[in-house]
């Protein structure tokens, strides 16, 4: 009988242990939590300085469209209009004040404005310079997010759209590993006045997608952090012939207690 309950008193912490670590390993929990929230506004990308945006001009008469390009390659002897095709564009850089120098329009403010935002204002600044309304396409070209910790593929990804949430970020890292926190991921954010700022964000919670911070921005970096039971396994494996000869060493001290007894 007290063999029996030296069993039971010995698996029990692990059983207690395995549920626990079965739980945090959820994403998502609580999902009522959406059901009740109501009907949220679509999230769209504010450019900010240092941005690089890809800005195109079209119109019926493509000669006419031809000044407001910056661009390079043009082959020796052609017009700029003969070159277009072949010629490659040059992104813009929004500078720290949030302004590009556009070619004709001269110094734009994007900063904080959509891409369809940004779409408009040069629409209605190049009214003045063409007999048509143009088409003008504005895209971000260098938007970049790290991942880091533990992760299956940690590094700098280059993100092609303009929105990008925290699940797909991890997905590009190859997710968490089966040792990461789940519920204290780290996003380090600098806003466009360079003050920097380290939210602390519980994905096991459905409500992490009602946050300001689900949506990614240029340039955040995500840290996922360790769970404990993983640093205590590096330093054990680090330290295991240590370990083994203590756990040997006390093995042998209760063959011989019990040796006494008897």
């Amino acid at each position: 009988m007290n063999c029996r309950k030296i069993f039971i008193l010995t698996i029990l912490p692990f059983m207690m242990w395995s549920c626990t670590s079965y739980k945090k390993s959820l994403y998502l929990q609580n999902d009522e939590i959406l059901e009740n929230a109501g009907n949220s506004t679509l999230y769209e990308y504010r450019i900010m300085p240092k941005d690089e945006l890809t800005i195109t001009v079209s119109t019926t008469d493509p000669a006419s469209s031809v000044p407001f390009y910056r661009k390079i390659g043009l082959a020796e002897g052609q017009t700029q209009s003969q070159g277009m095709e072949n010629a490659k564009l040059l992104n813009y850089l929004v500078d720290n004040d949030g302004y590009i120098d556009y070619p004709v329009l001269g110094k734009l403010e994007v900063e904080g404005l959509s891409t369809r935002e940004c779409e408009a204002l040069i629409r209605d600044k190049l009214a003045d310079y063409l007999n048509e309304v143009p088409t003008v396409t504005v895209r971000t070209f260098n938007f970049r997010i790290s991942i880091i910790g533990e992760v299956k593929n940690p590094g700098t990804y280059t993100v092609s759209d303009e929105r990008i949430n925290i699940f797909q970020a991890l997905a590009l890292a190859g997710d968490m590993t089966f040792y990461s926190d789940r519920d204290d991921v780290q996003l380090l954010r600098e806003d466009t006045d360079g003050r920097r700022e380290v939210v602390h964000l519980d994905l096991t919670q459905t409500d992490i997608a009602l946050s300001p911070y689900y949506y990614l921005q240029q340039n955040d970096i995500l840290y996922v952090k360790p769970l404990k039971s993983r640093v205590s396994s590096s330093t054990f494996s680090g330290n295991g012939s240590i370990w083994i000869s203590l756990v040997s060493l006390l093995a042998t001290i209760a063959s011989l207690v019990m040796v006494s007894v008897n």
